[in-house]
């Protein structure tokens, strides 16, 4: 009898409705296009994950995905980040810079979207530079275009980088006058608000974080490629209000990234927040542990008082 209630079980699990299953997670991921991969090159799905310290991270991305991290109906403040972790554009740190940041967002009844984005490389795009930045914008006009159905506010979209993944979001945050993908419904790809941690910003080679644009853009990559990408140069009055993360003895990613970018903010205007601790190196993700002072805090209170 034991047995034939266990066979019974097996099956009432093996062909349980997809949304019952789906709901037994803490979020869902689906794929950033539902057609063509913009400037795809045909080859093998060669990705790879490790978990080494207890920090997940992928890379030799092909496919990109956007996990959906949804708060409690009732908790929900139509308020939405998409979480983009660093990796010098070699990896994709999706651990403790993506899937826990995430987490703390739902907490506070904010809507959080970790975004898996294809790493520049010849191997699966043939414009491998703007492969990254395809991808934000490409989550950030799904997160508006399925506003209703996650119960986000599509005035209130904003975006959240690590590192190299601060690049992106910063890149995100000053390129979106061109569209680098297909939108004819002309769905806007400005993030509302930008939070930028230990980010890196500038191609100027005195305090550039040379790993990420060599991996960006190419070692022999021209003046002019760096600086289109070097973004407190692409800062203008319409970049959205920013907030800021660093550490003084971050050897990694110079503080001096933080501060030309908040600079450039001043000089046009845009509402800016820069917090820099005195330690914390690089890397920390949520927590530094050389302070009890929280940077989440920091930054919940930030997008209060300006409405977000």
């Amino acid at each position: 009898m034991k047995r034939q209630n266990l066979l019974l079980l097996l099956l009432a699990i093996t062909f349980m409705p997809l949304s019952k299953a789906y709901s037994q997670k803490d979020h869902l991921e689906i794929p950033l296009y539902s057609k063509q991969i913009p400037n795809e090159v045909p080859g093998p799905d060669e990705e790879t994950s490790s978990n080494e310290g207890g920090r997940l991270r992928f890379s030799k991305i092909r496919k990109p995905t956007l996990s959906v991290f949804l708060p409690p109906k009732e908790k929900a403040t139509g308020t939405a980040v998409l979480v983009i972790p660093g990796g010098g554009y070699g990896i994709v740190a999706a651990g403790h810079e993506g899937y826990d940041v995430a987490r703390k967002f739902n907490e506070q009844g904010i809507a959080a979207f970790v975004l898996k984005y294809r790493l520049p490389s010849a191997k699966t795009s043939s414009k491998p530079e703007v492969a990254p930045v395809q991808d934000a914008q490409q989550a950030i006009k799904i997160i508006r275009e399925r506003a209703k159905e996650w119960q986000v506010d599509p005035n209130k979209v904003g975006i959240l980088g690590f590192s190299a993944g601060g690049h992106l979001a910063s890149t995100a945050g000053t390129h979106f006058q061109q569209a680098y993908i297909s939108n004819p419904a002309k769905t806007n790809l400005r993030p509302d608000f930008v939070m930028l941690l230990y980010p890196v910003i500038s191609s100027d080679k005195s305090f550039s974080h040379q790993g990420s644009f060599d991996n960006l853009v190419g070692k022999e990559a021209t003046a002019d490629k760096l600086n289109e990408f070097s973004n407190e140069k692409r800062v203008t009055a319409q970049t959205p209000p920013t907030f800021l993360v660093h550490a003084s003895d971050d050897k990694a990613v110079p503080v001096k990234n933080s501060i030309v970018f908040y600079e450039a903010l001043l000089e046009h205007n845009v509402p800016a927040e820069l917090h820099i601790y005195q330690k914390g190196g690089h890397g920390f993700g949520l927590e530094n542990p050389t302070t009890s002072d929280a940077w989440f805090e920091r930054g919940i209170n930030w997008m209060k008082s300006n409405k977000f």
